[in-house]
Order: structure tokens, then sequence, then C-alpha cells
């Protein structure tokens, strides 16, 4: 047997549904005198979806203390054999699951838990990211009267953003707090969650709607700074620009914000 041959049987043996060894596989290796080739390669099939399943407890940690460590390992399970590790880094291994809880369990149980699963893997996401450049106050103390209203944002790249129809963010605060086990509830009404890195350390905060709608007519209709003030204005008359200056604050002192570059 060549030996990509038998690295590849060695892979099918470890990705298979359950232990059991190929003949023709097994027929190439060596027993020893205490552990004898069919007792060895179960070992090394049940350590590798262990390993796999200790990663995806630590990126969805508050998954796991929702669900328990039966349900969470039985989900994990059929995960990794629905998707095996086909990257060569294992950060990137649940990057999947949360579309896997939607087709694997029923609607009323996966949108709650997909959700969170999201939530949680913005954290990872945000965390990786690269830092990019966003501005500071000082940037922004700097710029000319005649530079305001055409200043242009983007997100900065560890800024992820996730809808929540569900009490996500309570429910992975108690799992963090260890402050008891926080029901599912649907929220009355949607809600944007920023998850984001600034200073080292991953940051979250729930947005109302208005400071989402302005946000996301900046970094995502392309709003500069005078189009928002006319925006603003619909609701706040002549307090817009004061409303507008203290979002534009706020999100530049989190960090959130990179400057666009003139179209």
């Amino acid at each position: 047997m060549r030996l990509i041959d038998w690295q590849l049987a060695f892979e099918a043996h470890l990705t298979a549904p359950t232990p059991l060894v190929d003949s023709h596989f097994a027929a190439t290796l060596l027993g020893g005198p205490t552990l004898d080739v069919h007792t060895g390669l179960a070992i090394y099939h049940n350590a590798y979806l262990s390993r796999l399943q200790d990663v995806l407890r630590h990126d969805f940690s508050a998954l796991r203390y929702w669900l328990g460590d039966d349900e969470f390992a039985a989900l994990t399970q059929a995960y990794v054999r629905r998707y095996p590790s086909d990257h060569y880094s294992l950060r990137w291994l649940g990057e999947r699951f949360p579309a896997f809880i939607l087709e694997h369990l029923v609607a009323e149980q996966s949108a709650p838990l997909a959700e969170l699963a999201r939530l949680e893997w913005a954290f990872t996401l945000a965390f990786d990211a690269p830092a990019g450049g966003p501005l500071t106050l000082d940037d922004m103390a700097q710029l000319r009267p005649q530079d305001w209203p055409d200043l242009q944002v983007t997100l900065a790249p560890t800024v992820q953003q996730i809808l929540c129809r569900f009490n996500s963010v309570a429910i992975w605060r108690a799992a963090r707090d260890a402050s008891g086990l926080a029901e599912s509830q649907a929220l009355s009404r949607a809600h944007i969650c920023l998850v984001w890195r600034h200073d080292q350390v991953c940051r979250y905060r729930s947005l109302e709607p208005s400071e989402a709608c302005a946000l996301a007519g900046m970094v995502g209709a392309g709003w500069n700074f005078s189009e928002l003030c006319t925006e603003l204005a619909v609701t706040y008359a002549e307090g817009a620009p004061l409303q507008a200056v203290t979002w534009l604050k706020q999100w530049v002192q989190d960090g959130m914000l990179e400057r666009r570059a003139p179209q």
C-alpha cells in the first residue's frame, strides 16, 4: 500500500461513524504485546472525535451550558460526522455549526439555538479578525470643519452584526457568569447586537432601532455625515446634528469605525 493510500485509509477510519476497522487497512498494521490493532485504532477513532468536540465546547460554551453536556455531545457528534473538519486549522471547525443546527433540529428548537450559536461564533470572528485602522477621537478632532459634511465611514474588520429575535444575549451572559439557566424567549422586537474587538478585548452591545438604522445608513448605504443629519432631522428636528455627533463619537470611541475613502 502506498503511503498516500494508507493516509487516506486512516483518515476514512477516523471520520467514520463507527470505530469498526476496514480489514484491508487493519492488515497493514502490527499490534503490540499489550494493544492489538483493532483496539488501538478504536482509541484513535474516539480520541479524534473527542478532540473535535473539545474545540466546539470551547467555541460554543454558552450553547453547551444551555443544552447540558449530554445533549451538546450528541449534537456536536452529529455535526462533525455531517461536516468533518476540512481545514488545517481547528479554528474554522464551528463555522457551519449554526446552519447545521437549523437543518438538524425542528424549527421550534433550532431557531433560538442557531441564533445563540451565531452570537458565540461572532465572538470568535471578532477575536481573530485583523485590527484594521479604526478611527480615534484624536482623528476626529483633527478634521477640518469643511471635512465634516462629506465624512464617510465603514465598519472596522472586527465588527460583527447579529440580528437577535430571541434573548440570546441574556442567555450568553448567564452562561458566562454561571448565574443560572436563562429560559429562551422570543423578543417582542428584534434588535441588532454588535460584537467587536477593541484594545484586545471582545466587546458587545445591543442597539436601539434608531441607532441601528443610523449606523446601517452610514456603513451600509454609504451616507456621509450631512446625509446622516438630514435623515435624523425627521425624528430629531433641530437636535439632529447633536444626536449624529453623539452616536458618531460613541462608535469611534468604541473602535468600531474606519474612514471610508472618498468615491
